[in-house]
């Protein structure tokens, strides 16, 4: 299992979202093949994503004549950062899909099967050894590549305060959430192909969708204290006005968390997760510490925004239909394939626990060409969630500044290109949010509100 490593956003997934993403990426291995599933670790460095590092606490934008925030041109050190991100996420596709492929197509995978089986003899261990293997060998091969991408160049650029030491403790980490979780999830998965091997891919669809909502909500309380310390709110009143936000939201009974992300990071973050019991506020304290009082809670109105439109419950929907659309369309090429290059694949059944990267490689595939797709309608549900945050709160000025601040510090280009934003922006651009914080404004022109009902 190949992965990439990169900075988070302000608004969505943080460390624990890269490790929900890890558990994920399994049950597409095992049970399913998800569009909203990324890479294990996240992705490259996006420049053009809302959040980064924010590393000044004095606001980053200018005003221009009518009283709005100032769209600010790139740095030279900006477009250097955005390009070589670019050339930086290519790579990190090719060498994605490289990997498994040149295990199959070598034979690799057959010989490291041979190998399990010939010491493990019974089925399951010799699925064991054979997975743990393989996580050691993609592992040792994608570590320059993932050192380079999520330790060296966010140093370089002075977004991250992590150690070494912490940041391949994480790495390791991340890793044994991998091991402990591969085994049963790929066994079931092979037994289910060895006793119907025609339908086993609509079965694991079935599975895969509860077993989704069941990481959704364990996932913040088992999986990201990990990573970090949460813990909570050190400021009382903040934690009161955020609480009193989200009973305007109508988010009845929420915990508010303070996360330690200071260790790892100069990058800001916050985000609304959970489900039910677990259904809970997250900030990080660098977000507390560099944005403003007015701009924090235009924010925190978005992330709740998230939450009130239903974009987890969307994402899911969109998951159960993913899912059996991969599973089915692996099941038909992936025979295909085995039919006429079993020779060099040295297997000749989807049962075979070597046919596992000949599975990450169509997944792969399956995922780079659906991106265009699953970008737009995130960059949708990201432009509803500002719109809603700018109606909770009627704070232009405290939105527009917050992606400006956020601009100058994370080295953004705040108007990429056509192709990035194609293939790459799950977020509109910078550009476009100060834009559209700057002159979305209906309460002042009496018009209606799009979310004014769903406000307390």
């Amino acid at each position: 299992m190949t992965r990439s490593r990169g900075t988070a956003q302000i608004v969505g997934v943080d460390r624990f979202g890269g490790c929900l993403r890890v558990v994920l990426l399994l049950l597409v291995i095992g049970f399913a093949a998800s569009l909203f599933a990324a890479p294990a670790l996240a992705s490259p460095p996006d420049p053009s994503a809302e959040a980064n590092a924010a590393t000044t606490s004095e606001p980053a934008s200018e005003l221009d004549e009518r009283g709005y925030v100032k769209v600010a041109e790139p740095s030279e050190t900006a477009l250097r950062y955005y390009r070589s991100g670019n050339w930086l996420w290519l790579l990190n596709q090719l060498w994605t899909l490289l990997i498994p492929a040149l295990i199959v197509v070598t034979g690799s995978s057959a010989r490291l099967r041979d190998w399990a089986t010939k010491l493990g003899r019974e089925r399951w261990r010799a699925t064991l050894l054979f997975l743990l293997a393989y996580l050691a060998l993609t592992f040792a091969l994608d570590l320059p590549l993932v050192y380079y991408g999520a330790y060296v160049r966010p140093h370089a650029y002075g977004l991250s305060s992590q150690s070494l030491g912490k940041w391949f403790g994480d790495e390791l980490i991340g890793l044994g959430l991998l091991a402990a979780l591969a085994l049963p999830v790929v066994s079931g998965t092979l037994a289910l192909i060895r006793t119907n091997p025609e339908r086993w891919w609509i079965w694991t669809s079935l599975i895969a969708i509860p077993v989704a909502f069941l990481l959704l909500m364990l996932a913040p309380v088992f999986i990201a204290p990990l990573f970090n310390d949460f813990g909570p709110m050190r400021d009382p009143a903040l934690e009161a006005e955020i609480l009193a936000l989200a009973d305007r939201a109508g988010i009845a009974g929420s915990r508010v968390f303070e996360v330690d992300k200071s260790v790892d990071t100069n990058t800001v973050n916050a985000y609304v997760t959970g489900f039910a019991s677990t259904k809970r506020i997250v900030l990080w304290d660098t977000i507390i510490a560099r944005l403003d009082h007015d701009q924090l809670l235009v924010v925190m109105g978005h992330e709740m925004g998230h939450y009130v439109l239903g974009h987890v419950r969307d994402s899911m929907i969109a998951l159960a239909i993913a899912i059996p659309l991969a599973l089915g369309g692996f099941h038909a090429l992936a025979r295909r394939l085995i039919a006429r290059f079993h020779a060099r694949f040295g297997f000749t059944r989807l049962d075979d626990v070597a046919a596992l990267p000949l599975f990450l490689v169509l997944i792969g595939l399956f995922n780079l060409a659906l991106a265009p797709v699953a970008n737009a309608w995130s960059r949708r549900q990201e432009h509803e969630a500002d719109r809603f945050a700018l109606e909770i709160t009627h704070d232009n000025l405290g939105c527009a500044g917050a992606f400006a601040r956020l601009q100058e510090s994370n080295l953004a280009n705040p108007r990429p290109g056509p192709l990035f934003t194609f293939w790459r922006a799950s977020h509109p651009s910078l550009g476009e949010r100060i834009d559209f914080c700057n002159e979305y404004r209906p309460w002042a022109r009496g018009e209606p509100e799009v979310y004014a009902d769903r406000f307390k």
